[in-house]
């Protein structure tokens, strides 16, 4: 590969943080003009790598060269000024503004002290016509889907002026026609000369859509790949060392116990469209119900309602049989309900605080880690250690904060600690984002243990493979209503896309 050839080269890096060498010899080609997909495990090193590139940390050691010109970039916004650009996995957009002046935020064009918005609309919809994307500059952000949300992103950093776009987790939240639309926009870039670079734990579309792929396993490069050299066992392979899971398969009868029954919930949303409307179903002991649906159709609101977190809500929940409508969340929580959250940083850890502190969240009413008025600390530590043996956290020890952990191994954590306190239900919010094929196969194999042992389960989630897969009954939630009710013989994604985007419905 000559130099003049490569938009990024990334030679020996070498990137630690305390008790951890996240990256270490890494060596990266990305080719000018092509899409470049950096695959493997959670915790392997690839977003630490890609945040070393865009500036956000300064490696310890090794070259960074750009266009063939070595760099040192100390800030984003040095890497912003060679042309590189980065969608963060968690999006960073303020819900008060419109999409304008999201995009604008921080680059706003001025001539003698006023913003120029009408150059900016100008420029960005010449950008949006060359990438064939469009979003309504004038919609405030807090009304966009997060495919929209998403678009949003690329499109602030195409306004900077980026040529080089490095994309984390792209498509975790998105439908398979959301995914179809982001590949060909991004397909679109590279016919106009960008270079796209891409994380993903989705190997069928990395084999998909990239050009070249390189794969990290525990923080070095093991191998670099082109699609048709490889198919996803054997690039499964190469990143966990191991063959590849799937979500698939039941050992148990369920039973006929009903442990969880929501009748007519109404939930009030914004203006006077209701964000649920009537929603009724139950699950029985041993049962695991799947709720397709893109975000923001209700979905976080049902689950804020059954856990007693949403006051404006209307129907009636019975647990084991006792109707909990009154209680307030501890109850709940203490009468065997169990909550994986939609999101793990806002609702699901305390991220400056120890593991062994997060492993208590939910669970301080339980007399097993009290003694007397206080909380009993080596009994929690101890509890912390078994959850981070059972789920494979990898981390130096309990006492290490949330924030040091992968993303992948926060998740591992948290679902961890709701298993641990044995529920009879699990609402489960999207239980494998985020995390890469071996911590997926993981999860999947304590959830199925659960549920064989008698848990309900109610799962969330927008990995269409794992809905199918894991449920027994699949109900699809559209504006606030459950439109289709599916087996998971007769679900596809694809069938199950067009249900979630409204453009097929049933009465359910």
């Amino acid at each position: 590969m000559g130099t003049q050839t490569l938009a990024v080269q990334l030679v020996g890096i070498e990137k630690r943080f305390p008790g951890v060498i996240a990256n270490h010899d890494v060596n990266l080609n990305v080719r000018e003009g092509t899409i470049h997909a950096i695959v493997g495990e959670n915790g392997a090193g690839k977003s630490t790598l890609m945040k070393t590139l865009y500036g956000m940390h300064q490696p310890e050691a090794g070259t960074i060269h750009v266009n063939g010109e070595l760099r040192h970039f100390r800030t984003p916004s040095d890497a912003i000024a060679a042309g590189i650009g980065m969608v963060h996995q968690h999006f960073m957009l303020a819900d008060n503004l419109t999409v304008l002046e999201n995009i604008v935020l921080g680059a706003e064009p001025v001539s003698r002290g006023v913003i120029r918005f009408d150059d900016a609309r100008k420029q960005l919809t010449e950008i949006m016509k060359s990438i064939r994307a469009h979003v309504d500059l004038d919609a405030p952000v807090s009304q966009l889907g997060v495919g929209q949300r998403q678009r949003v992103e690329i499109l602030k950093v195409l306004f900077r002026g980026a040529r080089i776009l490095i994309l984390d987790e792209p498509t975790a939240v998105l439908v398979p026609q959301e995914v179809d639309e982001l590949f060909d926009n991004l397909r679109q870039l590279v016919t106009d000369g960008a270079t796209i670079i891409f994380i993903s734990h989705k190997l069928d579309e990395v084999l998909a859509v990239s050009d070249d792929i390189t794969v990290i396993r525990a923080g070095t490069t093991v191998a670099e790949v082109k699609p048709g050299e490889v198919d996803r066992s054997k690039l499964g392979e190469l990143m966990v060392g191991s063959e590849l899971p799937s979500p698939h398969g039941r050992t148990t009868e369920m039973s006929d116990t009903v442990r969880l029954r929501v009748s007519g919930i109404t939930v009030k949303g914004v203006g006077s469209r209701p964000a649920v409307d009537q929603v009724s179903f139950e699950i029985r002991s041993g049962e695991v119900l799947g709720i397709a649906g893109v975000e923001g159709n209700g979905q976080f609101e049902l689950c804020q309602a059954i856990l007693g977190l949403e006051h404006h809500a209307e129907g009636t929940v019975e647990l084991n049989g006792v109707d909990i409508t009154r209680a307030h969340v501890q109850q709940r929580l203490e009468s065997g309900l169990s909550y994986i959250p939609f999101d793990r940083h806002r609702e699901g850890l305390l991220l400056s605080s120890p593991l062994w502190e997060n492993t208590l969240l939910g669970r301080d009413g339980d007399p097993q880690f009290t003694k007397g008025p206080f909380v009993n600390s080596e009994a929690v530590k101890n509890d912390a250690r078994q959850v981070i043996a059972d789920f494979d956290v990898r981390t130096p020890s309990e006492l290490v904060p949330a924030f040091a952990l992968s993303g992948g191994n926060q998740q591992k954590l948290l679902v961890g600690r709701e298993l641990a306190s044995r529920p009879s239900v699990l609402i489960a919010a999207h239980p494998t984002r985020g995390v890469d094929i071996g911590a997926q196969a993981a999860i999947w194999d304590k959830m199925r243990v659960a549920r064989d042992a008698g848990l309900a389960v109610l799962l969330i989630s927008a990995d269409l493979e794992e809905l199918i897969g894991l449920s027994d009954r699949i109900l699809v939630m559209f504006d606030g209503q459950m439109t289709a009710r599916l087996t998971p013989a007769e679900a596809t994604p694809e069938l199950l896309g067009s249900y979630m985007t409204g453009a097929k419905q049933e009465a359910a």
